[in-house]
């Protein structure tokens, strides 16, 4: 139940939908009773005709209510039929009809309200999700499958539409149903009553006893639905080398190995389900089958309950089944929203341990330059930089160069704090990044990665990512200082046309000139370019490399070069190994001191 009243917080903005669902619960709960309780005057009318009463009855006391309302309606019956019997029985045909509409449209009423209870629940959980999985860090991904995390804000969620939420109808009907019934049951006949209530605790432990390990059984299924749609997921992304590698089979095996555990696991899970719904339907036939056999007695051996009121009873104890087998169901629907919910809370209560601080500063200018001071990290175990210092003075372009592996692209994940440093600080105009809101930092920096990450779009929309307001003139300016403008213009609509699922409708030099443009649009007073022309043509790399530099002007830029030839006007660069810095200074001081950097150079001058 923690789970189900930390999902029901999501209730309290639709709870009025929630109070206007309870009160024709009520209603409905109600006129399913008298709708069974109206057939004894109908049995009456049609065959007592000799026990007509045709003087009004008089109230006695609470014990006799049933005996006075069933003669009140005799009374008034023979009253408005005089001696036309049918008269009499087209009137209570009509009042039990007249019942049983209301009840169904009292019933209507109740579903018509709870749906946008449950719908509301159901967008503001996803919107929430949603919210926290952007919100999370880059770090919380690596140790989670992507496919995991869309199967808990699809499946999972609409499991706790259809489980946890699905309780909130029955909360109040299904009980009230069963109580307003059993206080009619107790009216007709209490020795009857307290014999069926022998019966209904046993059912329900048999019943119970059942649903015991369907959580269990129940997280195995969603689990391994995120297997199966990260595999998918992971297939979608890397179509090309699966293609290319002939691996279409190996990746069809795992994918069908999934899908096989997939159809063990539900199997057990719904057959166990489906077991509820014939043990109770059973259990209840059984109570039936007795109440028969010892009511039959009290109307044909000891004469203690009339045989009208006998059939009232039977359809009153059959009208009880529904509900039990409603409720019975829903303990099934709690196992199985607790293992959804459990999923689902796990991303909602992540901590997200990159933060602002309380009082944090909303910068919005960058007047000095930025310190890199004694800064030590590690991903996992092993530290990727140790003791790491570095100055990044306004207005210049430092080059950060070294083999894979030494630190690089951790530099530009640390400034634009993806990532949090485990020792020392990073500083912005001597203000410690931490201090600073992320929106704020974020904004005064552009980053350009080796991946052009592009989204499925038009081109203007990609461009003007980071300002959404942004003028057709302005996106166009944009695009020419990144030498994309000529290439645009050239697609089927120009700027509004749809480059793809991750822009593949494009090249990779022009993909990445549209990642250039959106960089310049957004004009941060500083840039990092993560490897930005290691992946292009020679062509395509002169193209973007021109427009890098026409984007560095007067722009502090941090500089991770693969080809070392892009970085040779850099105002300093620094030369990294295993996490240290071994040389740095100008390209021409660099090649003077015959070391690492002079190496790296003819080493690719050479290939």
């Amino acid at each position: 139940m923690e789970y189900f009243k930390k999902i029901l917080q999501f209730a309290r903005p639709y709870r009025k939908y929630g109070y206007l669902n309870i009160f024709f619960n009520i209603l409905y709960a109600l006129f399913s009773a008298l709708s069974f309780a109206a057939l004894i005057p109908m049995l009456d009318v049609l065959f007592k005709p000799e026990k007509k009463i045709l003087t009004e009855p008089e109230y006695a006391d609470l014990g006799h209510l049933k005996d006075y309302l069933q003669d009140y309606i005799n009374y008034r019956v023979n009253e408005y039929s005089g001696d036309d019997e049918m008269k009499g029985l087209i009137l209570v045909i009509g009042l039990v009809l007249a019942l049983f509409l209301f009840k169904n449209l009292f019933n209507y009423l109740a579903m018509y309200f709870i749906t946008f209870l449950r719908n509301g629940v159901l967008k503001d959980i996803r919107n929430k999700m949603y919210e926290k999985i952007v919100e999370l860090p880059i770090s919380f991904y690596s140790e989670k499958r992507k496919g995991d995390v869309i199967a808990r804000i699809t499946s999972d969620v609409l499991e706790i539409q259809h489980s946890f939420l699905s309780i909130l109808e029955l909360i109040v009907r299904e009980p009230l149903t069963i109580l307003f019934t059993i206080i009619i049951m107790f009216g007709i006949s209490i020795k009857l009553t307290l014999f069926v209530f022998i019966f209904i605790p046993i059912a329900g432990a048999i019943i119970s006893r059942i649903g015991k390990s369907l959580k269990r059984k129940s997280d195995q299924v969603q689990k391994e639905q995120g297997e199966f749609l990260s595999i998918v997921e992971e297939t979608l992304g890397g179509l090309r080398v699966i293609k290319a590698f002939n691996s279409e089979s190996r990746f069809y095996r795992l994918f069908s190995n999934s899908t096989h555990r997939f159809f063990r696991f539900s199997n057990t899970l719904l057959n166990r389900q489906n077991l509820a719904s014939p043990t109770g339907e059973f259990l209840g036939i059984l109570v039936i089958g007795v109440l028969l056999w010892f009511g039959g007695k009290m109307v044909l051996v000891e004469n203690t309950l009339d045989a009208s009121s006998f059939i009232a009873y039977m359809g009153l104890a059959y009208n009880i089944l529904t509900p039990a087998k409603a409720i019975s169901k829903a303990s099934y629907g709690v196992k199985k929203g607790n293992a959804a919910a459990e999923r689902v809370l796990e991303i909602l209560e992540t901590e997200t341990p990159i933060f602002d601080k309380e009082n944090a500063l909303e910068k919005t200018s960058f007047e000095k330059g930025i310190e890199i001071h004694e800064v030590s990290f590690k991903y996992e175990d092993e530290y990727v930089l140790k003791d790491f210092d570095l100055i990044v003075p306004k207005g210049e372009t430092v080059a950060l160069v070294g083999q894979s592996g030494s630190g690089k692209s951790t530099i530009a994940n640390l400034v634009t704090r993806f990532y949090d440093v485990n020792e020392g600080e990073i500083l912005i105009d001597g203000t410690s990044i931490k201090g600073i809101t992320k929106k704020s930092l974020r904004n005064l920096i552009g980053l350009v990665t080796q991946d052009s990450i592009l989204f499925n779009d038009t081109v203007a929309k990609n461009i003007s990512l980071g300002k959404e307001n942004a003028t057709e003139a302005e996106i166009m300016e944009a695009a020419q200082i990144a030498n994309a403008h000529q290439f645009i213009i050239d697609l089927p609509k120009g700027y509004a046309t749809n480059i793809g699922d991750s822009g593949n409708k494009l090249s990779g030099g022009q993909k990445q000139r549209l990642a250039i443009a959106r960089a310049v649009l957004k004009n941060p007073p500083i840039m990092i370019l993560d490897e930005a022309t290691s992946a292009l043509d020679t062509e395509s790399e002169r193209l973007v490399q021109d427009a890098l530099e026409k984007m560095m002007r007067n722009r502090t830029s941090i500089v991770i070069a693969h080809r070392l030839s892009t970085i040779q006007s850099a105002h300093k660069i620094v030369v990294l190994q295993r996490g240290k810095i071994v040389e740095q200074g100008p390209h021409q001081e660099l090649m003077a001191k015959n070391g690492v950097y002079k190496k790296l150079v003819e080493m690719q001058s050479l290939g």
